[in-house]
């Protein structure tokens, strides 16, 4: 792997320019440093693919397939989601067809975590609108009780670290999932500055989908389906600060994503992070979807005690507010 980190620290001295002109051309390979295979990468990578190479050693190097009675186990002890969107936001259903689908699987809880006013073309919630939801979910959990709404946001972390939405409503939430969004390919520094600054928000509960990829590419217009490499930023920095801040790295069990990859869920468990196994779903039958991220949680040896969502609502609560 040595040749790898050598090829991406020339990378890194190009600019996008001279980056361009050389996959272009052929030419990376005449850098020092750089091989045919590490090229062959770097292009790929630059063309949003998912290198070939690293997809073979996922591959290789995930291991045996953990039993299904472990996995079973695992999904058993979890409560609830905290991850999920109604049609407030890009979601396809009401709210309440996602809390009933939530309770059908026997979930205790279920967080409603549409996304925040910055990302409109997720048709996310204006301060306005999300005050008139919070009314929305306080009826409904009257009407579902002893079921539980959450009420939340996935809130997109702006490119200097600050949460897109005000501090008061923040506050009044039961869960923030804080999620990166836009500018996925900025320099491994300026990531990392970034979501440094939002795991130590003390509003921040969850780091949503941290590496941004996606491992099967959404259709474009075109009807072409690109993966998404993934961002760059210094894991072992920001998993520290997870632990530091107490703020969750979630799992999340969407197909396309299966967010973080299996070499940084593990470096999260050796660092001491705890974890949200979440769906991220968009619709109700998605939420059975928590499977896929039990199933890497028990392969990367994620300890079922440091899941968040293992807990009561009260106990969640009691975390999310720091008491």
């Amino acid at each position: 792997m040595s040749a790898y980190r050598t090829a991406a620290a020339v990378v890194d001295g190009l600019d996008d320019a001279e980056l361009d002109r050389r996959i272009r051309t052929g030419t990376l390979k005449d850098l020092k440093g750089i091989g045919p295979k590490t090229a062959t990468a770097i292009a790929q990578a630059h063309r949003g693919e998912v290198p070939q190479y690293l997809a073979e050693l996922e591959e290789t190097y995930a291991g045996e397939l953990p039993a299904a009675e472990e996995v079973a186990a695992f999904r058993a002890a979890l409560r609830g989601d905290l991850h999920a969107h109604s049609d407030w936001s890009d979601g396809g259903s009401p709210i309440r067809e996602m809390a009933e689908a939530a309770m059908a699987l026997g979930h205790e809880y279920l967080a409603l975590t549409d996304h925040s006013p910055r990302l409109t073309v997720a048709n996310g919630l204006s301060p306005e609108r999300l005050e008139q939801q919070l009314d929305v979910v306080a009826a409904l959990n009257e009407e579902l009780h002893p079921f539980r709404i959450l009420t939340g946001i996935e809130c997109d972390i702006n490119a200097d670290g600050s949460l897109d939405q005000t501090d008061e409503l923040l506050g009044r939430l039961d869960v923030v999932v804080a999620s990166v969004h836009s500018d996925l390919r900025a320099p491994e520094a300026q990531m990392t500055e970034r979501m440094l600054t939002a795991v130590a928000n003390p509003h921040t509960d969850v780091l949503g989908h941290c590496t941004g990829r996606l491992v099967i590419g959404r259709r474009q217009r075109d009807g072409t389906q690109k993966p998404r490499p993934e961002s760059r930023f210094d894991a072992e920095a920001v998993f520290s600060a997870c632990v530091e801040f107490g703020t969750a790295v979630e799992i999340n069990s969407r197909p396309e994503r299966l967010d973080p990859p299996r070499r940084l869920l593990t470096l999260a468990v050796e660092l001491g992070c705890e974890f949200a196994v979440d769906t991220d779903a968009h619709a109700p039958g998605q939420l059975d979807w928590q499977s896929n991220g039990c199933e890497r949680a028990v392969e990367c040896g994620v300890p079922v005690e440091r899941v968040v969502n293992t807990r009561t609502a009260d106990d969640l609560l009691a975390w999310t507010t720091g008491q």
